[in-house]
């Protein structure tokens, strides 16, 4: 042989095996990269804050940007995000369409039975009572509300709030209680008016719906806004609802949550969206 091929054949030998850890890490990062698990995330498009769709058409809102803060946790997942209707949203989650779905949700033991839920929560709701502002030197809290008359609007039982007033009749047995009457209607049009004509006391409404329809200049009772007053009573964890079959799923999110809330993302991400650490109203 040739010096002047055998020199070639060496080269291209050597040449190989130096390039050949360059080849590995590619193909490592390729089969990496084909090893990530693609998950279908549902939200409502218009549930603000807690995911709509901005105004350039892109998910947004507390939740799904926890989600997203999640999902940069976990490499071994990416999630794509999904607006779809509350009945969709449900319906999806459940077939397996969707591996997680995101709606504000309270915990019912329907949604137990239908979905898993996680050990933390993803944010929560600010309930509280709306009353008459000449009322405001006798209703400071819930237990003042229930010694100075318990008058509250009606509620469906077949609503989340219904709970929250049973469950806290419950804890204060031998005290004032509210009296909790239930409502054939979800959700009753006129309680404002009702609360301002004298016909109840109180009316039990989220915090946010409150400063949407009543303290918002574009809201239908603002012209109410200086007559009613409110006060919070307590934060209602919501939840994000996963398929029944993604306990792995599950596992990491909780993990991710627990690194979110030691951080501080979780917190600077509801200051952004409500103003306020909603976390700061649970109690349970």
């Amino acid at each position: 042989m040739k010096k002047s091929t055998k020199s070639f054949l060496l080269f291209v030998l050597a040449s190989s095996m130096v390039a050949s850890p360059v080849f590995a890490a590619k193909k490592s990062k390729k089969d990496k990269k084909n090893a990530v698990r693609f998950i279908q995330v549902a939200h409502t498009p218009t549930n603000v804050p807690y995911g709509f769709l901005n105004e350039k058409g892109q998910s947004d809102g507390f939740e799904v940007s926890v989600l997203r803060a999640v999902d940069e946790l976990l490499p071994q997942y990416e999630f794509n995000f999904n607006a779809v209707s509350d009945d969709e949203l449900l319906i999806g989650i459940e077939t397996g369409k969707y591996q997680v779905g995101t709606k504000g949700a309270w915990l019912t033991e329907e949604r137990k039975k239908k979905f898993l839920i996680p050990s933390s929560p993803i944010a929560a709701s600010v309930i509280g009572l709306a009353f008459r502002t000449s009322d405001a030197q006798k209703i400071k809290d819930m237990d003042s509300f229930a010694a100075y008359s318990g008058k509250l609007i009606p509620i469906s039982p077949l609503s989340a709030q219904y709970s929250v007033i049973d469950d806290y009749n419950k804890a204060h047995q031998g005290k004032a209680q509210i009296k909790l009457v239930p409502s054939d209607v979800f959700d009753i049009a006129d309680s404002y008016l009702w609360v301002l004509e004298g016909r109840y006391d109180g009316y039990l409404v989220l915090k946010l719906s409150f400063e949407k329809n009543v303290l918002k200049e574009s809201g239908p009772y603002h012209q109410f806004a200086d007559k009613l007053s409110y006060v919070p009573y307590k934060g209602i964890p919501t939840w994000p609802l996963f398929n029944k079959n993604e306990e792995e799923l599950v596992k990491a999110y909780d993990q991710a949550i627990k690194t979110l809330q030691e951080n501080g993302t979780i917190e600077k991400l509801s200051q952004k969206y409500f103003g306020e650490n909603v976390f700061d109203f649970v109690t349970e």
